[in-house]
């Protein structure tokens, strides 16, 4: 299995204002993005190239927005990056980097 580029776990996902999952999984690997439920089964996955993420300004600070496939989801991770060792998922900001690092666009 390749290296993980991005994962944060405990996110919750939605899409319009319908939650799918409060505890899921984001993952960038082998160039896909996957948004997966608690249980780890995929709920859309898609080339990184052909994702859009990015953190509206209308939106409270934890969270981000991800368009695969022509969905739109609402990713609601931290506010801040957790302490080393500590649980938790890592800032939006940094998921958003991880999607343009990861799809060439840069960060």
């Amino acid at each position: 299995m390749a290296e993980l580029e991005f994962t944060a776990r405990g996110v919750r996902i939605g899409r319009r204002l319908r939650s799918l999952t409060r505890a899921g999984q984001v993952r960038i690997s082998d160039g896909r993005l996957e948004l997966l439920t608690s249980y780890g089964s995929e709920i859309d996955s898609a080339p990184v190239q052909a994702v859009r993420a990015s953190r509206p300004w209308f939106v409270p600070e934890g969270r981000a927005l991800a368009d695969l496939n022509g969905h739109r989801y609402l990713l609601t991770l931290g506010d801040h990056d957790p302490a080393p060792g500590e649980p938790g998922p890592p800032a939006a900001r940094r998921f958003v980097e991880a999607v343009h690092r990861a799809s060439g666009r840069g960060a």
